[in-house]
């Protein structure tokens, strides 16, 4: 039994480990994401109050992001505790039992913990889109206030000459 225990924990754990590498590449990507954003934002030429609401949501991502690991390095230090107490216990088979349930906990709070990183993801997504959708109204914007322009000159040429002839 004590055998079968061990190399059920052993399972448990190498599966426990896979899944922190899946959330580790996730938080890499959600941060890679928040990284390009902020890129895009550096290097176009938004109003000044499209840099802070995009700088806004970055920050907003950034403190969310910094939460979910803090999250995660709670899982992990709880995930050694349970290794030390599984590698100390002589009743293996009640412990184990006990292990599986918080194991089963914990993967549940794995799998929350993605399933946000997949939400800040599709945000930093969003927001991506969000400013290029600012971007091309701005550059719509500046033509339609270039034709005004013309307009306006035109229509004061017109005026200057209609007062000359008069």
């Amino acid at each position: 039994d004590r055998d079968t225990d061990k190399k059920r924990i052993e399972e448990l754990l190498e599966e426990n480990m896979v899944l922190e590498i899946a959330q580790k590449q996730s938080m890499n990507e959600s941060a890679h994401l928040g990284w390009e954003l902020e890129q895009l934002s550096k290097s176009t030429d938004l109003a000044d109050s499209e840099k802070s609401f995009v700088f806004e949501l970055n920050e907003c991502a950034s403190s969310r992001i910094l939460k979910l690991e803090k999250d995660n390095q709670s899982l992990q230090n709880t995930i050694q505790e349970l290794r030390d107490a599984s590698l100390t216990s002589r009743e293996s088979s009640l412990k184990f039992v006990e292990l599986e349930k918080e194991n089963q906990q914990l993967s549940k709070k794995i799998e929350k913990l993605q399933n946000q990183i997949e939400k800040e993801k599709q945000s930093n997504q969003d927001l991506g889109t969000l400013s290029e959708e600012l971007i091309r109204d701005k550059e719509q914007l500046q033509v339609v206030m270039e034709t005004l322009k013309a307009d306006k000159d035109r229509q004061i040429k017109d005026l200057k000459q209609e007062n000359d002839h008069l």
